[in-house]
């Protein structure tokens, strides 16, 4: 099948290579949007002098700077004088960026690898440099799914004890003297932990590819045809 003047192929989908890609491509997509798209917030109720039960939020999102975040002030004239700028704790952007790039470059690779399985096929069947370059990005890729997975991971879950209830005992403002905070809730962070679990599989699934695509390689053909020099040098001594 001809498209845009290009011999496409799309047989090679139905390939293990192929359809892995596909599915590398679709979980790379879901890894990135739902980790670079959350919005949540934390709410306090906060009673002081002229106030009562007056309610407080810091607003975070990607890519959780949470020192930078703010709460919004009880009252214009800040209980008193009391209150002081109050933020949330900890800087977790180097590992939710480092996902998140990361995510974004596997699903730009990925089309283009799928453009070269599909539109090229006989390039790469037949070149091989072209699967070698690609077991070599493919450890490449899964050692950094690894590494930026766990990283995640653990940025995930300082995030929900920087959010959570703990954070009164972090706010200054809380201890002056006929002031009262209390925690009242923290926006669910059940996607985040969706774009944790897609870490995991895409390092399953990268990891698992390098087989598949080092079939394709130079090096797994010299690998049969030395057992098979060494089958038939066996069969004759014999």
């Amino acid at each position: 099948m001809r498209m845009f003047g290009l011999q496409v192929d799309i047989s090679m989908l139905l390939e293990p290579l192929g359809f892995i890609k596909v599915l590398q491509w679709i979980f790379s997509i879901f890894a990135f949007a739902t980790c670079g798209g959350f919005y949540g917030e934390t709410t306090l109720l906060v009673s002081c002098k002229g106030v009562v039960n007056k309610t407080v939020t810091a607003a975070f999102a990607y890519p959780f700077r949470l020192n930078t975040v703010v709460f919004s002030e009880p009252d214009p004239e800040r209980c008193g004088g009391t209150w002081t700028d109050s933020y949330l704790v900890g800087n977790f952007s180097s590992s939710a960026q480092f996902f998140v790039t990361l995510a974004v470059l596997v699903l730009l690779y990925c089309i283009a690898a799928l453009v070269v399985y599909v539109g090229y096929k006989h390039v790469y069947q037949h070149n091989s440099k072209f699967p070698l370059t690609d077991l070599i990005l493919t450890v490449i890729i899964a050692f950094l799914w690894l590494v930026s997975t766990f990283a995640w991971g653990k940025a995930l879950a300082d995030i929900k004890i920087s959010t959570g209830a703990s954070i009164i005992s972090q706010i200054d403002s809380c201890k002056a003297p006929g002031t009262t905070c209390h925690f009242v809730s923290v926006t669910r962070m059940g996607t985040l932990n969706v774009s944790a679990v897609f870490g995991l599989l895409n390092m399953v699934l990268w990891g698992g590819n390098i087989w598949f695509v080092y079939k394709d390689t130079n090096l797994h053909n010299q690998s049969n045809k030395i057992s098979q020099v060494v089958g038939i040098y066996s069969a004759q001594r014999i």
